[in-house]
């Protein structure tokens, strides 16, 4: 079949890389076509009002952080924002602990008051030596033992990847903060908030903005290739599919998502562990690193949206093992899968015409604003290669 209409970019994607490039690209005067698999935009950022009227991350929380200005000054001009310093627990053995690992965690786990000092002092002890830690195990116990690896680290990671943290890039593990403080935020970048009302309104606000820009939802890459030709194709979606799996499929880890949600009343029994009304758990996020316990986690993001009413959501978190045709991810990040994807990656270096970019293009685990850069440069570069067009 031959395609039946022309666009100057075809844009295969609608999240975070593909509705950034598409309204730069827009703005600059160019037409551009975005399709979605899905039939709602915002990707895996796609969120919105449960039937309890809370407003929830659909695939997993999102915890939007940056040191990037010009990442924070690009979005504002679609959103708000709401300040959020994110914590999170660890519940093992019966009770809730506080991680990332601090001074708090330590006289939890010595069952009395603490100094800095002294849990300096002990950490001292505990780490194993080693100057370059080449896998998740080595970057946790050079910096925490054995000990508080075995408790936070080892059980949990195997759930999540099912594989073993030694078999795994440094970089799985080595992402989250020890302090001998009492700082219990997750994240450490400067800016940490989410849109005022939410990823979709921000996302629905982009594409307002996006003249020339056509959306079809429901649509995948085939499809699309039949009834647009482009001048240029930008493609966010998983590198290995878009060369119909040429090499065999990239190892990918999927997700189950189990959400319920509590009335007022239901909370009864709930709220003191929360540690305030309203609330079912006392963080936006719980870790589950028990294998007895079969998800990893469990998130009540109405504890960072701020939303004020009486009922609540959470949503436990399955990990699971990928199949074709599911949702992929997380890009594996280990050495094998990291050489799998080379042989994808030259084969995307020889394609005119085409850009790569996002988690998925480029088979790596990003943040949100690691994205969004991402997008903003590539969407520079080609207006740089092909000009601006007069409106």
């Amino acid at each position: 079949m031959q395609p039946d209409g022309r666009t100057d970019f075809l844009i295969i994607g609608a999240g975070f890389a593909g509705l950034v490039v598409a309204e730069r690209l827009a703005a600059a005067g160019w037409k551009c076509v975005v399709v979605d698999r899905r039939l709602h935009i915002g990707g895996n950022a796609y969120d919105a009002t449960d039937a309890a009227g809370v407003l929830v991350h659909r695939y997993g929380p999102h915890y939007f952080r940056t040191n990037s200005a010009q990442v924070v000054e690009y979005l504002s001009r679609f959103t708000g924002w709401h300040a959020v310093a994110y914590t999170i627990k660890s519940f093992v053995g019966g009770r809730y602990w506080s991680f990332p690992i601090n001074l708090n965690t330590f006289e939890e786990y010595l069952g009395r008051p603490s100094s800095s000092e002294e849990f300096a002092g002990w950490l001292a002890q505990a780490r194993v030596p080693i100057q370059d830690p080449a896998n998740s195990e080595e970057v946790i116990i050079s910096q925490v033992g054995r000990e508080l690896y075995e408790l936070f680290f080892e059980n949990y990671t195997l759930k999540q990847w099912r594989r073993h943290p030694r078999e795994l890039d440094a970089s799985v593990c080595g992402r989250i903060p020890v302090r001998v403080n009492r700082d219990n935020r997750y994240l450490t970048e400067t800016f940490q908030a989410l849109p005022e009302r939410g990823f979709t309104v921000m996302f629905e606000r982009m594409l307002a903005a996006a003249r020339g820009l056509e959306l079809h939802l429901g649509m995948g890459f085939q499809e699309a290739c039949q009834r647009w030709r482009c001048g240029h194709l930008v493609f966010t979606g998983a590198l290995d599919e878009y060369f119909d799996y040429r090499y065999g499929p990239l190892p990918y880890r999927s997700l189950r998502f189990e959400a319920e949600s509590f009335a007022g009343g239901q909370l009864a029994g709930r709220e003191a562990m929360a540690g305030k009304p309203g609330f079912w758990q006392p963080a936006v996020q719980v870790n589950y690193p028990e294998l007895e316990v079969p998800y990893t986690r469990i998130v009540e993001i109405k504890h960072a949206t701020g939303q004020e009413l009486d009922a609540t959501t959470i949503i436990r978190e399955y990990p699971k093992d990928w199949q074709r045709g599911e949702e992929p991810y997380y890009p594996v990040p280990a050495p094998d899968a990291h050489a799998a994807y080379q042989r994808y990656l030259k084969l995307a270096a020889a394609e005119p015409n085409v850009s790569f970019i996002g988690r998925l293009a480029t088979y790596r685990y990003y943040n949100m604003d690691q994205v969004i850069a991402m997008a903003l440069a590539e969407a520079r570069k080609l207006v740089a290669r092909y000009g601006a067009k007069s409106p």
